[in-house]
């Protein structure tokens, strides 16, 4: 028997896609996302996003500059106080409770920046 003329084949295997984990910090990161630019459109050009955290027994108001994720649950808050010091605020999922409002620009001669990645 020749050896070298067998050809054998493998077998098709379905295609898998693993389902996805809608109370993972990465979904949880794009609804945010997606509520923090429809709100941010409302706002005019002298206007941009702050945020005012509702679980800390002081408040506490930032200009959100940026949101970030490390899976399976944190989310990641990036921004700048009134007084322009920088933040970075680590919450679990299950934490996370905030107030959006509108806050004058820190740098009114730059452009609006969109906050997360630019899903349009």
């Amino acid at each position: 028997m020749d050896f070298n003329k067998l050809a054998f084949s493998t077998p098709k295997l379905p295609d898998f896609t693993p389902p996805v984990d809608k109370n993972s910090a990465g979904e949880f990161h794009k609804r945010l996302v997606e509520m923090i630019n429809d709100f941010d459109k409302s706002l005019d050009e002298e206007h941009e996003v702050g945020m005012r955290l509702v679980t800390f027994g002081q408040t506490v108001q930032f200009h959100v500059e940026d949101l970030g994720y490390y899976n399976p649950s944190l989310i990641i808050f990036q921004g700048r106080t009134e007084d322009g010091s920088q933040i970075e605020l680590i919450q679990h999922v299950s934490q996370i409770s905030f107030l959006l409002m509108a806050v004058k620009r820190l740098n009114p001669e730059s452009p609006k920046k969109r906050i997360g990645f630019n899903n349009e």
